[in-house]
């Protein structure tokens, strides 16, 4: 398989290739020396409880009031 980098650095991926990802929307980019390496970045575990909390109407102020209440000294 091929892939062209165009004139503004962009590079399309084969369909064939994407697919084995499923819908994947990031992935990060290293590089050996001589390959350019791309791994998918997967959903992470504090992204899933940061929609959850969104769907609990819970938000960032909330989270930090309950920080500061629990580490106030007695």
């Amino acid at each position: 398989m091929l892939a062209k980098k165009t004139v503004k650095n962009q590079i399309t991926l084969p369909k064939a290739v994407v697919e084995r990802f499923g819908n994947v929307e990031y992935f990060a980019v290293s590089t050996d020396g001589e390959s350019i390496v791309l791994r998918p970045l997967r959903e992470s575990r504090a992204d899933e409880v940061r929609t959850r909390l969104a769907s609990l109407g819970i938000r960032d102020e909330d989270v930090k009031d309950a920080v500061a209440w629990a580490r106030k000294k007695a």
